[in-house]
């Protein structure tokens, strides 16, 4: 079965704000003593994620 594959569409705030809420939970992680490597993954994602602009019609 393939798997489902989803995209998330964000403004520059955004972005930034959810690369610091990634950080902060990667940080929490460290100071349990846990692993980060899915936390490690989406940050890579999020920073190289390809830049598309899209037409905004209100209706």
């Amino acid at each position: 079965m393939k798997e489902q594959t989803y995209h998330i569409y964000l403004d520059s705030h955004e972005k930034t704000t959810l690369l610091h809420s990634l950080v902060e939970l990667k940080n929490q992680l460290i100071q349990q003593g846990r692993y980060t490597d899915c936390v490690d993954e989406l940050i890579f994602k999020v920073i190289n994620a390809h830049v598309k602009r899209l037409r905004i019609e209100y209706v």
